[in-house]
């Protein structure tokens, strides 16, 4: 099968070049192109990687009938309708690492032009000037420096303030007190408290719900008197009008900013008068090794996406802890067969409108929880839907619109670490099924061990004997052909439960059939989708 990939914004070549490499890769590289031209052209793509000059819209995304996967050559992905793409089942894949040393970098270079005066002491030199007594400067060994948001960037930061011989303090809710350890910073539990102790807060957090105007009026003005404050992560973070009062008036010294809630930033702005405000124009992923970075990172992750299902890079399929991709695949499988097949029989017992979908994981899997979650309602939706971009992008919020309950619990007192139990519930009814590795191990009340093929017959009968080789001998006369048979029991001549893993498919007339030998009480046939 061959993919089309439209690639934009003059993406670095050697990230272009990665995709072409590809015999199932077909190819596309165009300079940025106006919306209403690009939202013609993209229907025939499977995939499109740009950067933020692309808007990724809503009206683009629903023309993308094919679109797969967008790749975005940076860190932000503010410029795509992310909601709009996890509705429709386009995995959305960024380049978080990428330019993490550039930015990083670029924090030291602006804080050092502001505490020395670069800026004011190479204009004055080229205005033949010698202001050497009017430049003295400050050193930033000994300040205390707060780091807001301790992820790839922030860990940098912290590492460098060490080199310098600064104090150096990070809040982050979203990380754990080992990473504070490890980045030897000292843990701050509330924004308060990291502004109450710096002199110089830096910014390094995504832009979303709750980081928007996060250092806001409030904020700035509990910063400590003369202080600094930086922002390099995204414009919106830090409230802009803010910001002009608190520079104008002297409460901040300085401040520095690369990223603004409007850009280009207009020409006459208020932020272009003020002279103890250090402006770059979006630049902190600007060096060629950071370009490079991004563009090989997004291409590779479109690229493992497309011919390998490879979605551990995407934003919105899921948790995963980094790397395991690969590592939780059979556990994905296990749980979307495991829910076909509790939905499977909840059907057979005429329940046909799942309302509760329940999974609990031994704690393998706990890192997991979205994705395990996805799966859970794919294999729970797979029967009863035809929409074709069902997947693990999706699932979760299509369950939720059709006003599934989703709930997910690490359990303990799992079996294995690997385990995985699916329990689907519609009215006063439930059911429920459990696996290891990728075999089932549990339906309902019946301890059972058999891997699913292409389909699984679940049988209840009574447990006499004769019933094995009778079911035997009808799905050998209808030519299919048996996998796995586990015959499972209660209590001994009470009821009994097969599991019956076949090649191929069973016939709606053969499981009439079955339905017909005097002891089968019911017989529920689970074909599974391809994974």
């Amino acid at each position: 099968m061959t993919y089309k990939v439209f690639v934009t914004d003059e993406i670095d070549p050697e990230g272009v070049a990665l995709l072409a490499a590809e015999p199932q890769l077909d190819v596309d590289e165009s300079p940025t192109l106006p919306a209403a031209e690009l939202i013609q052209k993209i229907g025939e793509y499977d995939a499109i990687v740009g950067r933020s000059a692309t808007k990724i819209t809503a009206e683009l995304l629903r023309a993308a009938t094919k679109l797969k996967v967008v790749g975005r050559a940076g860190v932000g992905v503010d410029n795509i309708a992310m909601d709009v793409a996890t509705e429709l089942g386009v995995a959305v894949i960024n380049a978080p690492a990428g330019n993490t040393i550039a930015v990083a970098e670029l924090v030291f270079g602006v804080m050092l032009s502001i505490v020395r005066n670069l800026v004011r002491a190479d204009v004055s030199m080229h205005e033949g000037k010698w202001d050497r007594s009017q430049l003295l400067g400050t050193e930033l060994k000994g300040r205390a420096i707060g780091i807001v948001g301790l992820g790839r960037i922030g860990s940098e930061v912290a590492s460098r303030a060490h080199a310098f011989g600064m104090k150096v303090l990070a809040y982050d809710p979203y990380v754990s007190r080992s990473r504070f350890e490890s980045c030897r910073v000292e843990h701050m539990g509330t924004l308060d408290e990291l502004i109450a102790e710096s002199d110089i807060v830096t910014v390094h957090t995504p832009l979303n719900d709750e980081t928007t105007g996060m250092i806001g009026r409030r904020e700035i003005t509990r910063m400590r008197p003369r202080s600094i404050l930086l922002n390099f992560a995204r414009g919106g973070i830090v409230d802009e009008d803010a910001l002009v009062n608190a520079l104008q008036s002297g409460h901040l010294t300085a401040a520095a900013l690369d990223a603004f809630s409007k850009e280009p930033l207009a020409k006459d702005h208020p932020f272009r008068t003020i002279t103890n405000l250090f402006l770059t124009p979006h630049i902190g992923a600007s060096t060629a090794e950071a370009q490079r970075n991004v563009a090989v990172d997004a291409c590779m992750a479109v690229r493992d996406a497309l011919l390998q299902g490879e979605l551990g890079s995407s934003m919105n399929v899921a948790e995963v802890e980094s790397g395991r991709w690969k590592e939780i695949q059979p556990a994905l499988r296990l749980t979307r067969r495991a829910a076909a097949i509790a939905r499977g029989v909840l059907a057979s017992q005429g329940v046909k409108a799942v309302g509760r979908l329940e999974v609990r994981c031994g704690p393998a899997l706990a890192g997991s929880r979205d994705a395990i979650l996805a799966a859970a309602a794919i294999g729970t939706l797979d029967a009863v839907m035809e929409n074709e971009r069902l997947n693990l992008v999706n699932a979760r919020k299509v369950a939720e619109g059709r006003g599934i309950e989703l709930s997910f619990t690490e359990t303990s007192s799992a079996p294995e670490p690997g385990f995985v139990e699916v329990r689907l519930g519609g009215g006063m009814q439930e059911f429920a099924v459990a696996g290891v590795g990728s075999r089932i191990t549990r339906i309902g009340a019946f301890h059972v061990d058999v891997q699913p093929r292409d389909t699984l017959l679940i049988l209840a009968n009574n447990d006499v004997p004769g019933v094995i080789g009778q079911v035997g001998t009808l799905l050998g006369a209808a030519h299919v052909n048996i996998g796995e048979y586990h015959q499972a029991r209660l209590a001994r001549g009470g009821q009994a439960l097969a599991a019956v893993s076949v090649d191929g498919d069973i016939p709606e007339n053969v499981r009439l059939a079955l339905l017909e030998l005097p002891e089968v009480v019911s017989a529920t046939v689970v074909r599974f989708k391809a994974d």
